[in-house]
């Protein structure tokens, strides 16, 4: 299957980085090399870093950036570990970052990466495929209170327990091992009204276990606050977001990072030493336009936030 993805607020997203020619950049998620090649056409004498733990990615999209390659370094990788890799890239300052936290087109759409609830595949969900923790270990290893817990908490899913319930109940007969005996189980567990209305029923619960087994959104905020520290002044983040879970914790550390202070409120005296770091650029998310959204409807739940470095 060929790698290929539809850039999200591609537009938005160059405009919000206000490339300079010579700049460094940071693509923390190359995925089809959509917003890659857009930032790196436009760099004379910068750079681009493109990032990601997906090995088929960093293949295409060095393939399709093959005239570019002079400008690019590649890096096999979580994203949140990108300080490290800017260290032994000899980087110490950036012109700017972005980050699309969102699930390639080809992942979810190849049946073989077990991500989609539609298509009939090895209950897998790896973004990395050489890691060796999957879903079926999330699905046929994970007690039922901690299962329930992760659909709960990363699919605000409000049938979670019965789901990890149905699920414990299955697995006792025989392993769970394809996406389409897991969405079997959680179609079953909603009402008839639910289960055959608008939406698939199965979304929550698959989108959860995806998060759990490449744990999305662990130190998201931390690695937000490192980009932080590496912009240079005038340098730019954009952040673009597919679910709540995630863009909360994106809209809460641009204000953490915007505060001047951080001290209760009526204390009298500033004790907690917090210097303002960033000015937010949207204060509001960016969203896809109709345009947009007519050619790429996974672009409907994307929201891109952006802010500079003061």
């Amino acid at each position: 299957m060929e790698f290929s993805h539809i850039p999200v607020m591609l537009e938005q997203c160059i405009d919000g980085l206000d490339i300079k020619p010579d700049g460094v950049y940071v693509d923390c998620t190359l995925g089809g090399g959509g917003h890659s090649e857009a930032i790196v056409s436009r760099l004379h004498s910068g750079r681009l870093i493109a990032i990601d733990k997906d090995s088929e990615a960093i293949l295409a999209a060095s393939a399709r950036l093959e005239r570019y390659a002079s400008k690019i370094s590649y890096v096999h990788d979580d994203f949140k570990n990108f300080e490290v890799h800017l260290d032994e890239l000899g980087v110490s300052e950036i012109d700017g970052i972005l980050m699309d936290l969102g699930v390639s087109s080809y992942q979810l759409d190849n049946a073989e990466r077990g991500m989609s609830y539609k298509e009939d595949g090895p209950l897998d969900m790896r973004m990395d495929s050489q890691a060796k923790f999957s879903a079926f270990d999330v699905v046929n290893g994970y007690e039922e209170k901690e299962l329930a817990r992760v659909i709960w908490q990363y699919g605000e899913e409000r049938y979670s327990r019965k789901i990890a319930a149905a699920i414990c109940r299955r697995r006792k007969e025989q392993a769970i091992t394809t996406t389409s005996q897991l969405a079997e189980i959680v179609s079953k567990c909603f009402p008839p009204k639910e289960r055959y209305g608008s939406g698939n029923p199965c979304k929550r619960t698959f989108q959860a276990i995806r998060i759990e087994v490449n744990s999305e959104l662990d130190g998201l905020s931390e690695m937000i606050k490192g980009a932080a520290r590496r912009l240079k002044s005038g340098g730019r983040i954009c952040v673009i977001t597919f679910h709540s879970l995630e863009d909360r914790i994106v809209k809460q550390t641009f204000n953490y990072l915007s505060a001047s202070c951080i001290c209760p409120a009526g204390q009298p005296i500033c004790t907690c030493d917090k210097k303002k770091e960033i000015e937010i650029i949207s204060r509001k998310p960016i969203v896809a336009d109709d345009r947009e959204l007519e050619a790429n409807k996974r672009a409907g739940s994307a929201k891109l936030r952006i802010a500079q470095k003061i």
